[in-house]
């Protein structure tokens, strides 16, 4: 797949991410209010324990602009209600998955630096000195965000893995791009402990990436499969639960090649739906795990229930 980036594309793109600063690690709805406290949420696959971990969330205006490229006003505004949420405001998710093989914890995703990522790992009973293994499925801010803590490795034990597109991309990102200059920061000095994956690259047995471009240069979802059984973790492939499924042509601000992410999208959808395999998205409702099928000519997403109870 080839992918038609330029420089402008990637500053676009990273000035359009959420902003870190305004998110806050307890869940709010739509008003202010807050839900109770719950952080982790764990599921059994085959061997494996799978635990999500809810980094933070927070409401965000102006929904159609960042989700509904190339729709118009009342295409966004019809699917909106058919789906019981409004049209002018989303309400974003982070979350980051910890798969526990047995033999080793696995974290996908740092989240966003700000302390949601301890506070998670705390109520699933982890602490980040136990993670062996770190993989970053793309390096936007709100994965790599908590890579460090104060300046110090957040995960001091564990060894790191990505994507090689991903990180040769943003690595030879000049000074001044926002995503290159955290990936500087915070993803550079760790290199001599990462190893780099191609598609179809093994993170650990019984967990391999899937190459998801579009989204980034690089990015990477990943199958895992345990005892007959598999999820996707499918990261960033979709940013909305219902606009990016019913209508996965309508451009997202945040994919920085909107036709390679479209296609991305199509592909892994068709394989979920199918098959019927879950899948845990990190801009889902959390706790962020459901199925796909198709409806008309796209899909729908169907949270999870009591199917995967760990």
């Amino acid at each position: 797949m080839t992918l038609k980036l330029s420089r402008r594309a990637a500053l676009t793109g990273a000035a359009a991410l959420p902003l870190a600063a305004s998110v806050t690690p307890a869940l709010a709805d739509g008003h202010g209010a807050k839900a109770p406290a719950s952080h982790a949420r764990s599921f059994k696959l085959g061997d494996f324990t799978v635990t999500t971990l809810l980094d933070g969330s927070l409401p965000r205006d102006g929904a159609k602009a960042i989700f509904g490229g190339g729709a118009t006003d009342e295409e966004f505004a019809e699917v909106s209600a058919q789906n019981f949420i409004p049209a002018d405001m989303a309400q974003f998710f982070f979350t980051p998955t910890l798969v526990d093989t047995g033999s080793e914890k696995v974290l996908f995703d740092t989240g966003l630096g700000q302390g949601g990522i301890q506070k998670a790992l705390a109520e699933a009973g982890v602490t980040p000195d136990q993670i062996d293994v770190v993989v970053l499925t793309h390096m936007h801010p709100d994965h790599i965000g908590g890579m460090t803590t104060d300046g110090a490795e957040t995960f001091a034990n564990a060894r790191y893995v990505t994507g090689r597109a991903e990180y040769d991309f943003w690595s030879k990102m000049e000074a001044g791009n926002r995503v290159g200059d955290l990936v500087a920061q915070k993803v550079t000095p760790m290199a001599e402990k990462m190893s780099f994956i191609e598609d179809g690259g093994e993170v650990a047995s019984g967990i391999s990436a899937m190459a998801a471009f579009g989204h980034t240069p690089g990015h990477m979802t990943y199958m895992l499969d345990s005892g007959g059984q598999q999820l996707v973790l499918t990261a960033d492939l979709a940013n909305h639960y219902v606009w990016s499924f019913a209508h996965p042509e309508w451009e997202v601000r945040f994919d920085m090649d909107k036709e390679a992410a479209t296609a991305s999208r199509r592909r892994v959808m068709d394989m979920l739906a199918a098959s019927r395999t879950p899948m845990i998205g990190y801009h889902m409702p959390f706790p962020a795990a459901g199925f796909v099928e198709t409806r008309g000519s796209g899909y729908r997403f169907v949270p999870v229930s009591y199917q995967m109870m760990g």
